[in-house]
């Protein structure tokens, strides 16, 4: 039985990919997790954070909804930034419906509007989501559904806090009744096709944001060298940390080597409760300069080079 338990109950299963687009810090990370129940996609105070395309599924009423989490979409300056905004776009592009979640307390900015105005010209299925809506109030909300419903057809409006949960229910709920009649197209135990580097790489990276805060933004990249399962069950990662000037990899190693060390440590933790085993984490810190405008290190870490 196991995976096909589903089909023996007369419901047709339903599966399909739900792209979260929105511009910056709109909240798409902290949604994602609400909606999986699971820590997959890196949570931060900083925008951009989210380079690639994460994927996190959640199965209800005999439907299993693939969320992608689309990079946020900004005006790209360097290399590394339009091609998060490629990796956004080709995510909305892919799914069977694209939700776009706005900061209903930042309202219809011009980043809002020109996604909404992209979106609209696309033809795609797309659904409004007003996050944060407990941060304003009520009477300002139908304006701003009214100023972006006139550029683009959404066919449903939900209004959520990723924050406190408020909404997500409904909102999953239906999520789950509007994904195409179909298979389910992972094992049900599977929460995230993130592969396992990929989410080492991040959870040291959010780290890096967590505790160095302004003085390395965007001047860090994480790659994970080597991820083996030792015999006793645990693993052993090994992962270099890149970043571009000499006075940062300083800041990064710290005071005798202390800030190196918190960082580490709370990867560590957080990865031996993501992995469910023991984890052995060893960090290196290495320079190199304009690492953001390197291909093949964007494709290291997940991302199409826009520049061929």
């Amino acid at each position: 039985m196991g995976a096909c338990h589903h089909e023996f109950t007369g419901m047709t299963s339903r599966c399909g990919f739900v792209a979260i687009v929105g511009a910056p810090n709109a909240g798409k990370s902290t949604l994602l997790n609400r909606l999986t129940g699971a820590k997959l996609s890196i949570v931060s105070p900083k925008a951009q954070t989210t380079r690639f395309r994460v994927l996190g599924i959640f199965i209800r009423d005999g439907s299993q909804v693939l969320l992608v989490d689309t990079p946020g979409i900004f005006r790209p300056r360097r290399k590394l930034d339009r091609a998060m905004v490629a990796a956004a776009w080709t995510g909305a592009a892919d799914a069977d419906l694209a939700l776009v979640l706005v900061d209903a307390k930042a309202g219809a900015t011009e980043q809002v509007r020109g996604i909404a105005a992209s979106l609209g010209s696309s033809g795609r299925r797309c659904w409004l989501v007003l996050n944060k809506t407990d941060l304003v109030p009520a009477q300002s909300l139908l304006p701003l559904i009214a100023t972006l419903t006139a550029l683009a057809p959404f066919e449903e409006t939900f209004m959520v806090s990723a924050g406190n949960g408020d909404g997500v229910s409904e909102l999953s709920r239906a999520l789950a009744a509007a994904v195409p009649e179909g298979p389910f197209l992972y094992p049900e135990d599977d929460l995230t096709d993130l592969p396992d580097r990929l989410l080492a790489a991040e959870t040291v990276r959010e780290q890096i944001f967590l505790q160095t805060h302004d003085e390395i933004p965007y001047a860090a990249t994480v790659e994970t060298e080597s991820f083996k399962e030792r015999p006793d069950g645990s693993i052993r990662i090994e992962a270099t940390i890149y970043v571009t000037r000499p006075g940062h990899k300083a800041i990064m190693i710290g005071e005798k080597g202390s800030k190196i060390r918190d960082i580490g440590a709370r990867a560590r933790r957080d990865l031996t409760g993501l992995l469910e085993r023991p984890v052995h984490l060893f960090l290196n810190v290495k320079e190199r300069a304009g690492w953001d405008e390197e291909g093949a290190r964007l494709r290291a870490i997940g991302l199409d080079d826009p520049g061929r």
